[in-house]
């Protein structure tokens, strides 16, 4: 096994660090974590990740990972207890690393557009994250068991978990119903064991945290404050917000007139 030091460049808000974050965790490694600032990048995470120049990257020794799915899948094979993908069956390890992309390239892209639409066009976005969804809701009844790996977090695990509670952040900011617990209360269920999973909560910070931290940015941006590109992308990235749907104004009911008119104005 590679020896040396394990580094991680992340950033607290964003899923894809939580992701690597819990499986360090899961796996008893020990790791330097680097707070980015993603407004100032350091010259460390710009020479590690020059194609993407986003987190997360792992360092271990000299060699830089990035990626969250190419690093969950380094970590498992590079320490190998408590894994978190199979061990002894290829086909089932192809299965775990479909789901995960599934969840990536499918789920999240129907998430995305639900969120950045309004009228009949969100209608059909949620829709389609309702069918995407409904997969795993499946999958939850058929495997009959606490988490997609079972009785333990597996790879999947990390990647639906790791950013589930944004749905439930997006509901309460925005007012918009994304999963009813009467269609999909496998999923619900699989949700809060998944957060209060111990080594789960010392990760992922608190639902309420991450609420008011998408309050404060809603602020900052009817306040006229600019951005760099990496933080409208991780913006972006979480919310994939639509200064142009009215399906946000609710976000702003608790702003002051002032701001409530700003929003109005932006809302046609």
């Amino acid at each position: 096994m590679k020896s040396g030091t394990v580094k991680l460049h992340g950033s607290w808000g964003s899923f894809y660090s939580h992701r690597v974050q819990l499986a360090l965790h899961l796996k008893g490694v020990k790791y330097e974590y680097i707070e980015e600032d993603l407004e100032n990048k350091s010259p460390s995470l710009l020479s590690y990740n020059p194609v993407h120049k986003k987190v997360p990257v792992l360092v271990h020794g000299d060699c830089p990972i990035a990626e969250s799915l190419v690093i969950l899948q380094y970590v498992d094979e590079v320490w190998k207890a408590n894994p978190i993908m199979p061990v002894d069956d290829p086909y089932e390890r192809a299965m775990v690393s479909f789901w995960c992309h599934f969840v990536d390239d499918k789920l999240r892209k129907s998430f995305r557009s639900a969120i950045r639409s309004s009228g009949e066009g969100q209608a059909e976005a949620i829709e389609e994250f309702h069918q995407n969804l409904m997969f795993l809701e499946k999958k939850l009844a058929v495997n009959g068991t606490k988490f997609f790996g079972g009785e333990k977090i597996d790879m999947l695990d990390i990647v639906m978990g790791c950013g589930s509670h944004w749905f439930k952040a997006f509901e309460e900011v925005s007012g918009v119903k994304l999963i009813d617990p009467n269609s999909f209360p496998h999923f619900i269920t699989w949700n809060q064991s998944f957060l209060e999973f111990e080594q789960v909560k010392e990760v992922i910070p608190p639902a309420a945290k991450m609420i008011d931290y998408a309050k404060s940015i809603y602020k900052n941006i009817l306040g006229h404050v600019h951005f760099s590109s990496e933080v409208i992308a991780l913006i972006l990235q979480v919310f994939k917000w639509n200064p142009k749907s009215r399906c946000l104004l609710s976000a702003f009911q608790e702003l002051d007139s002032k701001s409530s008119s700003k929003v109005k104005a932006q809302c046609p």
